[in-house]
């Protein structure tokens, strides 16, 4: 019989148990987890349930095994967005779509919980699992082009012929490592956060599109007070080196978060527990509580740009607070900073790529300012991207950047 859920979290959930108890291999798992979650996620956001079901196909000898996984909203207003998803699916009807895996051989008994899944991961555990999968694939990818380019050394014939096979299968892999890694980037991000009262929209570009990760993350969610919780994170390096490290920040700051830490000892407390397990992590760190019913706005840094505040007359104001980053000398924010919002202002917290573009951090801030007091009026959506196309139309420093920005909204919105 199908199970329905009402969130994301216990559908995906329930969709790794049923890859883990079908030894579906990591990278389908991946792929399956993030079509299905993909699909449901506008019905789910819009409060409405979603019901899964799954079928095991024994194989023959001219058919493959096969787990049919059918997702079904019953609810749903217009047709399930099955395009350009990670794993194909075919559309029973207008509320229903079934994904076709190939299954181990054998694999038409299920594996004991007890056993198969004796080690109970985190959701983030489960994410950075399917992360290694991904980059073992195109590891794998890679050796192969590495051999396909020896033996084209040693060809006294056809080089020429070969060698264009070899471009067009390098732009190959680099477009599908551009992917997997965006794929798992998204996933690594925070869903939108619905917040009454707030508007939040947020941009991210890398410094280079063929590897989309970079060091510069952000989080967002709801404290048990009420309040909004978000952090914004620059880690030094580009690349899953830098992605892991600040994703290594993120979930400390968020547990110590979520724990009470009070906000002005959240970045020294951090610091103090990843830089025993990663000592050569350097990261600059803004925190930002807000509560939406008042406007009172909190803040604490840790080496970071500080955040913009527009407000709705078109005064503008940087929100300083003396800090230091993880893995600096006397990590911590000095003090916290508290500020009003009334409404319609708009509050930016970037990362120094979009200062930085032209190397002149000064002359950058004096272009943001301008550049947000401008869009400030702008659908609050938008205005994260059109700040950073502005600050961005020549760039002589390229480098990962974050804009995010919050608006404050009257009472009632």
């Amino acid at each position: 019989m199908p199970d329905t859920f009402r969130t994301q979290r216990s559908l995906r959930r329930a969709l790794r148990q049923l890859a883990d108890t079908y030894t579906l291999p990591l990278e389908v798992r991946a792929r399956l987890v993030l079509s299905i979650s993909s699909v449901a996620g506008h019905e789910l956001r819009a409060g409405r349930t979603v019901s899964l079901g799954s079928i095991y196909q024994p194989g023959s000898e001219d058919q493959p095994t096969l787990l049919s996984v059918t997702l079904v909203s019953p609810a749903s207003l217009t047709p399930l967005p099955l395009a350009g998803l990670p794993l194909a699916a075919q559309a029973v009807s207008n509320t229903t779509a079934t994904w076709h895996v190939p299954a181990p051989e054998g694999a038409e008994t299920p594996h004991d919980e007890s056993t198969s899944r004796a080690v109970h991961h985190s959701e983030n555990e489960e994410l950075e699992q399917e992360l290694r999968a991904a980059f073992a694939r195109v590891d794998a990818f890679a050796a192969e082009h590495r051999v396909l380019k020896h033996e084209l050394a040693e060809t006294n014939s056809g080089v020429l012929a070969l060698y264009i096979q070899l471009e067009e299968r390098d732009e190959q892999l680099r477009q599908a490592h551009g992917q997997m890694l965006q794929e798992m980037e998204n996933a690594l991000r925070p869903p939108p956060l619905a917040v009454d009262g707030l508007e939040l929209a947020v941009h991210y570009e890398p410094a280079n599109t063929h590897d989309p990760t970079g060091g510069d993350l952000y989080d967002w969610f709801h404290l048990p007070d009420g309040t909004v919780h978000i952090t914004v994170v620059d880690a030094l390096g580009h690349g899953i080196t830098s992605t892991r490290s600040a994703l290594n920040v993120t979930h400390a700051v968020r547990t110590l978060a979520l724990d009470g830490h009070p906000l002005t000892a959240i970045i020294k407390r951090a610091d103090e527990i990843l830089m025993p397990l990663d000592s050569d992590l350097m990261a600059t760190v803004l925190l930002a509580r807000l509560d939406p019913a008042t406007g009172e706005l909190c803040l604490a840094n840790g080496s970071h740009p500080p955040a913009l505040l527009v407000r709705s007359d078109g005064r503008t104001d940087f929100l300083n607070v003396r800090g230091r980053g993880i893995g600096y000398p006397l990590s911590g924010s000095d003090e916290v900073l508290r500020a009003r919002m009334e409404p319609d202002d708009l509050l930016v917290l970037y990362t120094d790529g979009l200062t930085e573009s032209r190397r002149n951090p000064i002359e950058g801030e004096a272009r943001l300012i301008e550049s947000a007091r401008k869009r400030s009026r702008e659908p609050t959506a938008s205005i994260p991207g059109a700040v950073a196309r502005d600050m961005r139309s020549v760039v002589l420093h390229p480098d990962d950047t974050l804009a995010l920005v919050v608006r404050m909204g009257r009472p009632g919105t």
